[in-house]
């Protein structure tokens, strides 16, 4: 019988698709200022908080505004950008539906709070949640584990207890650092390193593989 009485899911590559928006927005943000990104920017950033992101290109990158500047900036952009069509990855809400009858569910993303909100009540998965956290509410962002760490606390439950559910390295890694049982979806034009993909209990080519029954057998 599993162990695991609660899974932790990310948002980005997860739930919604959109590295590529945040990739696509903040290299047209850049690009204004006369700036183009350092060679591992965009790998750099996968997991990073807003405030790290966001100092990351004001202070390595260069765009002349503040961090707090950059991010109300590019965080404007990327809400826009939802509201215009949100990135559904299919058979994502599906999912969260299919584990809520089963284990008790909760969100660690790297994404900003005014996002991640906007997100789940477009989807109207809102109410599937017991516990949304923003690595801009925990003191370092992914690949640091506090973000997992700090989703299980809400929980009242151990690393043990729980399952991750990640796409991206700095996410693998984040989650297996904090001591979760990891599911690996690996994104098709992001891949996890190969390192980070091990730290994978089970890799599945799709969402919907993430069944009840699949993870009964972690």
């Amino acid at each position: 019988m599993s162990k695991v009485k609660a899974v932790v899911f990310d948002l980005d590559g997860v739930i919604i698709d959109t590295e590529e928006v945040w990739e696509d927005v903040r290299r047209g943000y850049v690009a204004e200022f006369g700036r183009e990104f350092l060679p591992d920017s965009q790998d750099r950033m996968m997991g990073m908080s807003t405030g790290e992101w966001s100092a990351h290109l004001a202070d390595e990158v260069g765009v002349p505004r503040t961090a707090e500047q950059v991010a109300a900036d590019v965080l404007g952009r990327m809400a826009q950008r939802y509201q215009d069509a949100l990135p559904l990855i299919k058979g994502s809400v599906e999912v969260v539906r299919a584990l809520q009858g089963s284990y008790r569910l909760a969100l660690a993303s790297s994404s900003a709070r005014i996002l991640i909100d906007q997100v789940l009540a477009t989807a109207g998965i809102t109410d599937a949640f017991e516990v949304t956290l923003s690595t801009e509410e925990v003191p370092r962002g992914k690949p640091a584990p506090d973000v997992y760490l700090t989703a299980v606390q809400k929980l009242g439950l151990t690393p043990d207890d729980c399952a991750a559910i990640e796409d991206s390295s700095n996410g693998l890694r984040s989650a297996a650092a904090a001591g979760l049982t990891v599911i690996a979806v690996p994104h098709g034009v992001y891949p996890p390193a190969p390192d980070a993909l091990a730290q994978a209990r089970l890799v599945v080519s799709g969402i919907s593989e993430i069944t009840p029954e699949a993870i009964a057998t972690l």
